[in-house]
């Protein structure tokens, strides 16, 4: 069901990051098109390069290119796409979607996209647990995003519990799942 749908990617400020590189691989092997935008933070924890390699397109970081002055538009981002998949979704990215702040590329496209868009939380369990973003995610749910839940596991910060991302052929399986029940 994936076979030539244009797929966004997301990628922010997580060490789950390196997920995403999982996940722009197994979507080409679906046939779809892939395109990355990522949070200034996300290129500390995996690099623009091997993202822009994986899907065949490059990665966008930034409202413009500062070598050359192109202009990075997210409404034709957010148009361009069937699925937005923001996969690590951090508990900062998270609350800004929640609340309508768009202080970098990726936000802003969020808030321009009118394709679905689908969540991968991914944080310690503190975090996933604190009041204030379970909130966050009750108010994205409401505005109509798919949260995929956050798997329980071992964390980074040594902790085990819920909080890892959903691993990448579960996204996978999630979006193949809403597009064949919406083609029915």
């Amino acid at each position: 069901m994936l076979v030539n749908k244009k797929i966004l990617i997301g990628v922010t400020g997580s060490i789950a990051a390196y997920k995403a590189a999982v996940l722009i691989r197994l979507l080409i092997k679906e046939k779809a098109f892939v395109k990355v935008v990522m949070t200034p933070l996300a290129k500390e924890f995996i690099s623009p390069l091997t993202l822009a390699t994986l899907s065949g397109n490059p990665v966008l970081t930034e409202f413009f290119n500062p070598e050359n002055g192109d202009w990075n538009n997210h409404v034709s981002l957010g148009l361009w796409a069937d699925a937005f998949v923001i996969a690590p979704a951090t508990a900062n990215t998270i609350a800004k979607m929640a609340n309508g702040i768009a202080d970098n590329l990726l936000l802003t496209t969020y808030l321009s996209a009118r394709c679905p868009v689908f969540v991968a939380p991914a944080m310690d369990l503190d975090m996933l647990n604190h009041q204030a973003t379970l909130n966050n995610i009750r108010l994205l749910k409401k505005y109509g995003n798919h949260v995929i839940e956050p798997e329980t596991g071992e964390l980074a910060s040594g902790l085990t519990g819920k909080g890892r991302m959903s691993e990448p052929e579960t996204i996978v399986e999630y979006l193949d799942g809403y597009f064949s029940k919406k083609k029915k």
